[in-house]
């Protein structure tokens, strides 16, 4: 038995300026006899005597930071970004080569290692919260036409003509006058030598060859052959295999193993390890791992009282539910205008309604995994699927006790994101991963079952929002409170200001551009006791839920339209008031219903409105009942993100979105029974099947507005505008997801 002691991991980034070790792999310079836009960078005491003396690096302006340009004039690309199938490498190449003037088909792409060149999100480095696009377009433009402008330059030199006689196509540099050409792979080396150009200009947009176009993905032929290598596919010389057992309740600790000796006598196990909350088998086969590790019998001891972070042994989902449900008071206020009070007290009618939403796992396909290497020179090997590798070094480096500038990063292609390989304190397999590794004195490579995987995932936060509504004798609104009870992930891993509310438990009932004089948006803060962490659309995935189901609460007790009432009380929003024109336009026309549709079914229309991530988007579901089922036919988006890079990815991705949104809205739940999760595969959480998922519609609305985001904000609108379909069809309310819990039988 070997005894772990457990290291904190911090979910801090400090360790995130720590420089890649280049001991195994040059970062930067000559690869594979290529003369490349590149320079190559010293390594051990010369590096830190090189970077005592260099500037600051400002991050997103070193063109040899990002691109390579090969002797065939194929362009590798290193993306700060990471793909987890949102097609941010083909939008990277798109940007990037149409200012650098190659063809994006000819770009290769890859995550970056980490580094202070790539921190582009106000200093940090982080793929989510559909940033990517939006938070680096105007400096990847810039690095591309930076590139250009020294190919230029070192093409000049080379033909001994001035500059401005130069033009390219391409991949190559022109001198009309003479006729003369020269590829870019000609004059990559000459290129890097020479100095990064402060003032390129720009192309007009009215001449994108790429940007703005259905260019298709670069990695959608590696991923329809299997060529794509996540994770689980990696492979190095010499390494094990491992699996682990977790303690039922976050906390816990391994104590006794009764059976030890027969677990090792198993055929192609190495060995067994005592891990913090687990305990591990290394093997020769994953498979053979996982059955040791299964067959562990373990006595766990429970966390001391008051340990941080513990899962209490009679958690339960459903009294924490009505334990938020039970909250009075108005909260900390996030969000003010008028006089709500006064306004509610002298109101016609008063609307009251308590909605509710559950954890959610992120349940992707890709079960999490790492591989950690320890190199002869001391230096960590980590691949790990992750959206921060600046975080995940740092944090690496904690675990094995060492700089962060000795632990190499790799960020292999993510089956999936959805607010999964965020740096989570107990959610991650690399920290085991690199303890294993160290105490076989081989490479390791862990996989959690998904059994293992329910078990430990960082989930969507359970939340309750209380609303309360004035009308006037009209029907028409004049006050609004509404009250958010929960807790926020920003808050859970950035640190939450009790003074201050998080955005992230607001975001969605907060920010509403209805025009409703009076109105107050509140904050309760409750300690979540699960792990919670950021989920697709985040907060909005729940809040829009919420406030767009009770506004229509609010359009039927007034007795108007819903639709027509927010085209009224957008009358000064002319940007989210055409994209409700715009989606009811896609639909064909607004028609609530109920009507009889072409094949004989009753059904209704529900709408939606939603702002995530700097984009607007407004939803429209076409739903009928089978039975207690319900039955989502159509779905009608339009988005306005401001403006795009690629119209086929945006499809896509609001495609994705409509999927996971009335995945949640249908059946999606994590159930906690004593301090269990009572799901532990598929087959007790179930995800939407293909035959439920509904004909999707798009359009893509260009406002000019700035770029706002594109993977999450789909996601908000699904679940509002299928319950408000469902409650022409019912005649009542549901205030409680997932529908799969609700009596659905009956229409009116």
């Amino acid at each position: 038995m070997n005894d772990m002691t457990p290291i904190n991991a911090s979910q801090n980034s400090d360790g995130q300026a720590g420089l890649l070790n280049l001991s195994r792999r040059r970062f930067l310079g000559v690869s594979a006899g290529a003369l490349v836009l590149g320079v190559a960078l010293p390594s051990g005491a010369g590096r830190a005597l090189a970077q005592a003396a260099a500037p600051a690096v400002v991050a997103g302006t070193r063109v040899n930071a990002y691109i390579e340009i090969r002797p065939d004039s194929t362009v590798l690309f290193r993306s700060a970004f990471i793909e987890g199938g949102q097609g941010i490498f083909t939008a990277m190449a798109q940007i990037v080569g149409e200012e650098l003037d190659v063809d994006p088909a000819r770009f290769v792409v890859e995550a970056a290692p980490p580094g202070p060149d790539y921190l582009l999100i106000g200093g940090f480095r982080f793929t989510g919260g559909s940033m990517s696009v939006r938070m680096s377009y105007e400096k990847m433009r810039k690095l591309g036409a930076s590139a250009r402008l020294m190919v230029m330059q070192a093409a000049a030199a080379r033909m001994n003509v001035p500059v401005p006689e130069l033009t390219t196509e391409p991949g190559r540099v022109l001198h009309a006058a003479s006729g003369r050409a020269l590829s870019y792979g000609e004059l990559a080396q000459d290129a890097a030598a020479l100095a990064v150009p402060a003032d390129a200009p720009l192309r007009a947009k009215s001449d994108f060859r790429w940007i703005g176009k259905p260019l298709a993905r670069l990695d959608v032929r590696d991923k329809s052959t299997g060529k794509a290598k996540y994770a689980i596919d990696l492979r190095v010389d010499g390494m094990l295999y491992a699996a682990v057992q977790h303690a039922r309740h976050l906390g816990a600790e391994p104590q006794t193993i009764t059976n030890e000796a027969q677990v090792l006598a198993m055929p192609g196990v190495h060995s067994v390890h005592r891990l913090p909350g687990a305990v591990g088998v290394v093997a020769d086969s994953w498979w053979r791992a996982r059955r040791a590790a299964e067959s562990l019998q373990v006595t766990w001891a429970a966390a001391p009282q008051g340990t941080r972070g513990a899962m209490p042994e009679d958690y339960s989902t459903e009294r924490h539910r009505e334990g938020l449900k039970a909250m009075t008071g108005d909260g900390l206020e996030a969000e003010a205008s008028g006089d709500t009070t006064k306004a509610l007290a002298s109101a016609k009618t008063i609307i009251e309604a308590t909605y509710d939403a559950p954890h959610l796992a992120h349940a992707q396909l890709e079960p999490p995994s790492a591989l950690a290497r320890w190199n002869d020179d001391g230096t960590l090997e980590l691949w790990a699927p992750n959206q921060a590798p600046e975080m995940f070094q740092g944090a690496a480096a904690k675990v094995a006790g060492i700089d962060p500038s000795r632990v190499i990063i790799h960020s292999p292609l993510l089956g999936g994101f959805f607010g999964r390989h965020f740096l989570y304190a107990s959610a991650n397999p690399f920290p085991q991963a690199i303890l294993l590794s160290k105490a076989v004195g081989r490479p390791v490579k862990l996989v959690w079952s998904r059994e293992e995987e329910f078990l430990r995932d960082a989930l969507r936060p359970m939340a309750v929002a209380r609303f309360r509504a004035g009308l006037d004798e009209k029907g028409m609104p004049v006050a609004l409170s509404a009250i958010a009870v929960g807790e926020g992930a920003t808050g859970r891993w950035f640190g939450r200001q009790p003074d201050k509310v998080d955005s992230s438990a607001v975001e969605g009932i907060a920010g509403k551009l209805y025009a409703i004089p009076n109105h107050r948006v509140g904050h309760i803060h409750v300690d979540d006791p699960a792990v919670i962490g950021f989920w697709r659309s985040v907060g909005h995935s729940m809040n829009d839920f919420f406030y767009e189901t009770f506004f229509d609460e609010m359009a039927d007790a007034g007795k108007q339209d819903p639709y027509d009432l927010r085209h009224r009380l957008l009358a000064e929003s002319p940007r989210q008031r055409k994209l409700l024109e715009a989606v009811a336009d896609l639909s064909g026309g607004w028609k609530r219903g109920p009507y009889q549709a072409e094949d004989g079914t009753r059904r209704a229309r529900g709408v939606a409105m939603a702002s995530p991530f700097g984009s607007e988007v407004a939803t429209i579901a076409e739903v009928s009942l089978r039975g207690e089922e319900a039955v989502v036919h159509q779905v009608w988006v339009a988005v306005d993100p401001g403006s795009i890079v690629n119209p086929a990815i945006v499809e896509a991705q609001i495609n994705s979105a409509v999927a996971i949104g009335l995945s949640i809205a249908l059946m999606e739940e994590v159930v906690y029974e004593e301090g269990v999760p009572r799901a532990r595969n598929y087959d007790g959480y179930p995800i939407l099947p293909p035959d439920r998922m509904p004909k999707v519609h798009v359009r893509i609305v260009e406002s000019g507005a700035p770029m706002g985001g594109i993977g999450e904000p789909g996601v908000p609108g699904v679940p509002p505008a299928v319950v408000n379909a469902l409650a022409v069809l019912t005649g009542r309310r549901v205030r409680s997801l997932p529908l799969s819990r609700a009596s659905l039988a009956g229409s009116i």
